[in-house]
C-alpha cells in the first residue's frame, strides 16, 4: 500500500514531482504514530504485543498450547509458538514471493480477514507483523511447518535474502519471532523486563488453554528471570491473585464462561470474573480476542448493563425499593471486574485497539451474562445481600452528594466571581455537564452555537497559556487565563485544590489539529499535572478529538481524524456516487456549528481521549513532563532528536 504525503515546496514549484509516493513499509518508518501510537516506551512494548497476539490468535483457534517469550542481553526478544507456522510457499498473487516474505514486508496482508483461517483474532488489520519489520533494524523469522524448518532475514521492512530451507524438523512446528527494535526510531527506549512480564502473564490468564514460558536474561532485581504462566482458572484466578487477601463482599467471585455459539449461533465467547470490596478502589480490565482494551468499549458496556439489570431486579424481588437508585457508577465503586470476550471480526477504535467499537459485542454479552448473575445471585442469597446493601450505601452517598453539588452550584455564580468570558451551562448539577476550553474566539463562536446550552459550558482562551512548569507562584495568580480557568473550575491550585468543589463533570480540551493546538493542550495537560493532579486520577480531563478532513462522495460524507483513515475511506469509498471530494480543516475556527457540533461536541458521535497517567510508571510521566515542559531546553532538543528522527518532511 502507498500513501501520498505533501513535501513541502515553494509555491513556484509545486507541481507533479512535489508529491512524495512512500512504498512498502514506508509509511510505516515515516509515521510510526499512525501504527503504534508514537515512538515511546509505550509503542516500543507495543511491538511485543503485535507478535505475541498472533502466536495467541494460534493458541485460541485450537493450533496452539506453548508460547516461549525470551529477551536477551541485547535487548532484543523472541517469542517462539508450536502453532501451524506461516505459510512459506509461493504466493499466488506474488508468484516470485513466498506468503512469508508477502506477510512481513506488505501492510493489510495476513489470514485473518476472510474468517477462513481463525474464527476469532487480536489481529485484523494485517498490520502487526509488517510493523513490526519495518521498526526493527534486524529480525529472523524461522517456520517449522511440514518437517521442515526455513528461515529468513529482514532489515527494517527490507528482505535480506530469500527464504531458506536450513534443515529437517521432524519433531517441531511453529513460528518464532526474534526482533531488535530499530534506535532509529525509538531512541534509547528499551525493553522492560517488569512490563513484559506482567502483560504476558495476564496474556496467559486470558485463555486457559495455553502454557506461556518467560525467561529474560536482563535482570532487574524484581522480577523472575525464569517463569511458566498456566492458569486453568482462568480470569477467576486473575481475580483472586489480584485482590490478594483484600476482604471481599462475596465469598467467591462472580465468574464463567458462555459461548456464543450454544446462545446466539455466532461464532465467539465471554469470561467474566467479579467481586466487590471494602478494601479498595474498584477496577475494570477488559479485552477482546486477549487484546487489552483500556478503554472499554462496547463489551464492557453490555457487561456493566446486565450486572446492573440484575442487580436491580434483585433488590426488586427483595422487595428494596432504594435498589432502583443504583447507577453503574455505584457498582464501579468497590467492583472489581475482569471481562474477556472473542469475536469475530471486531471493530477497535484506532491500530493500537485501545475501545472496542463492535456494537454487535454489547448485545451479545449482555445477554450471556444476565441470566448467569441472576441464577448466582438467587443462589447465594447471603452474598447477594451484602453486595446490594453495599451498593444501596453507595447509591445514597451518591445522591447526598449530588444535593449538596445541586445547593452549592446554585449559590455558585453568587459567591463566585467567574469570568466574564465563560460561557456557562444552565445545569443545577455537576454530574454530566462539560467544560470545553476553546481556542480562541473564532473557534469559542461555532462551539457556542453548537453546543448543549444545559450540560456543555465554553471558556474560550486567548493565546497561550503560562508553561506552569517551574514559575514562580506569584506568576501563577496573577496571570489571567490561569486565573480566569481556576475561577470556571471553582478550585484552588496545588495544594488548595479540593475535587469535591470542582464545578463540572469534564474539562475537555479542544484546539486545533495543528502544532500551536498541540502546544496550548500540552501547555494545558501540564498546568493541570502539575497543580490539580487529583483531577486527572479521578477520571475528569480529557482531550477533544476534531477531525482533519471531511470526505464527501455524493451525499454521503465522513470525517477522518487523520491521513490514515481519510486514506482507508478513499481506498473503499463512501458508498455515494460520483467523486470523492476532501477538504482538510486548517483550524476548528473554520467548522460551522453543525460540523463542530456532530464530530467534537455531540456525545452521541464525537470521539474523546480520557487523559491518564500510567499507574505503572508514574515516574516516567514526571519525567517526560519535566523533559518536554521544563525550563532546560537541552533535554527537549534531547528529546526531540530520540523521538522526531522519522519525521523529515511535516504537511501543516
Amino acid at each position: 500500500m502507498a500513501n501520498d504525503l505533501l513535501t513541502p515546496a515553494a509555491p513556484d514549484s509545486y507541481d507533479a514531482a512535489s508529491i512524495e509516493v512512500l512504498e512498502g513499509l514506508e509509511p510505516v518508518r515515516k509515521r510510526p504514530g499512525m501504527y503504534i501510537g508514537g515512538t515511546d516506551d509505550r509503542a516500543l512494548h507495543h511491538l511485543v504485543a503485535e507478535v505475541l497476539d498472533n502466536s495467541m490468535d494460534e493458541a485460541v483457534a485450537g493450533h496452539a498450547n506453548r508460547i516461549e517469550v525470551e529477551l536477551h542481553e541485547d535487548c532484543s526478544i523472541t517469542i517462539k509458538d508450536n502453532g501451524r507456522g506461516i505459510p512459506v510457499d509461493p504466493h499466488p498473487k506474488f508468484p516470485g514471493k513466498s506468503a512469508l516474505e508477502v506477510i512481513l514486508c506488505t501492510l493489510h496482508s495476513g489470514g485473518k480477514f476472510s474468517g477462513k483461517s481463525y474464527q476469532t483474532s487480536g489481529g485484523l488489520h494485517g498490520v502487526g507483523a509488517s510493523v513490526v519489520n519495518a521498526l526493527s533494524d534486524r529480525l529472523v523469522v524461522q517456520v517449522a511447518r511440514d518437517r521442515q524448518l526455513y528461515e529468513q532475514r529482514f532489515s527494517r521492512g527490507v528482505p535480506q535474502g530469500p527464504i531458506e530451507v536450513i534443515g529437517a524438523a521432524p519433531n517441531r512446528r511453529g513460528t518464532t519471532f526474534t526482533f531488535h527494535p530499530d534506535a532509529e526510531i525509538f531512541g534509547a527506549h528499551q525493553f522492560k523486563p517488569a512490563r513484559l512480564f506482567k502483560s504476558i502473564r495476564s496474556k496467559a490468564y486470558l485463555f486457559s488453554g495455553v502454557e506461556i514460558r518467560w525467561k529474560s536474561a536482563i535482570d532487574d532485581g524484581e522480577t523472575p528471570t525464569e517463569a511458566t504462566f498456566h492458569f486453568p482458572g482462568g480470569l477467576s484466578d486473575y481475580l483472586r491473585e489480584t485482590l490478594g487477601g483484600a476482604s471481599t463482599y462475596a465469598d467467591r467471585p462472580f465468574s464463567g464462561t458462555v459461548e456464543f455459539q450454544e446462545r446466539f449461533g455466532t461464532p465467539g465467547k465471554v469470561e467474566w470474573a467479579i467481586n466487590w470490596t471494602p478494601a479498595r478502589d474498584g477496577f475494570l480490565q477488559s479485552y477482546c480476542n486477549t487484546v487489552p482494551t483500556p478503554e472499554g468499549g462496547t463489551h464492557v458496556a453490555g457487561f456493566w448493563a446486565a450486572i446492573l439489570k440484575g442487580v436491580k431486579a434483585y433488590g426488586e424481588l427483595a422487595g428494596n425499593r432504594k435498589a432502583r437508585d443504583i447507577t453503574r457508577e455505584d457498582l464501579m465503586t468497590g467492583g472489581c471486574a475482569l471481562v474477556s470476550c472473542f469475536i469475530r471480526e471486531p471493530e477497535f477504535v484506532g491500530q493500537t485497539k485501545d475501545r472496542l467499537a463492535t456494537a454487535e459485542a454489547a448485545k451479545l454479552v449482555e445477554g450471556a451474562v444476565r441470566d448467569h448473575f441472576d441464577n448466582w445471585l438467587a443462589a447465594d442469597t447471603k452474598s447477594a445481600g451484602a453486595i446490594l446493601d453495599f451498593l444501596i450505601l453507595r447509591a445514597e452517598e451518591r445522591l447526598r452528594r449530588r444535593q449538596e453539588k445541586e445547593t452549592q452550584r446554585k449559590t455558585a455564580t453568587k459567591k463566585l466571581r467567574l469570568p466574564g468570558k465563560l460561557v456557562d451551562c444552565s445545569s443545577n448539577v455537576r454530574d454530566g455537564t462539560e467544560l470545553f476550553i476553546v481556542e480562541g474566539d473564532s473557534a469559542g463562536g461555532s462551539a457556542k452555537m453548537g453546543r448543549d446550552r444545559k450540560t456543555q459550558a465554553l471558556l474560550p482562551l486567548r493565546g497561550k497559556i503560562l508553561n506552569v512548569l517551574g514559575a514562580a507562584s506569584s506568576k501563577l495568580g496573577s496571570n489571567q487565563e490561569i486565573s480566569d480557568l481556576t475561577q470556571a473550575l471553582g478550585v484552588g491550585l496545588g495544594p488548595r485544590f479540593n475535587i469535591d468543589d470542582l464545578r463540572y463533570d469534564r474539562i475537555i480540551i479542544m484546539t486545533d489539529a495543528d502544532v500551536d493546538g498541540a502546544h496550548i493542550a500540552a501547555l494545558l495537560m501540564t498546568f493541570f499535572f502539575t497543580q490539580m493532579r487529583p483531577l486527572i486520577d479521578s477520571g475528569h480531563l480529557y482531550l477533544a478529538c476534531p477531525p482533519l478532513y471531511r470526505l464527501t462522495q455524493g451525499a454521503k460524507r465522513v470525517y477522518c481524524i487523520d491521513e490514515a483513515e481519510r486514506d482507508m475511506w478513499l481506498e473503499k469509498g463512501l458508498g455515494g456516487k460520483g467523486k470523492i471530494e476532501f477538504s482538510r480543516f486548517k483550524g476548528l475556527g473554520e467548522m460551522d456549528a453543525k460540523d463542530l457540533k456532530e464530530t467534537t461536541m455531540d456525545p452521541a458521535t464525537r470521539k474523546l481521549i480520557r487523559v491518564t497517567i500510567d499507574d505503572d510508571e508514574p515516574n516516567e510521566t514526571r519525567d517526560l513532563v519535566e523533559r518536554l515542559m521544563g525550563k532546560k531546553p537541552e533535554k527537549r532538543f534531547e528529546y526531540i532528536q530520540e523521538n522526531a528522527r522519522f519525521v523529515s518532511e511535516l504537511d501543516v
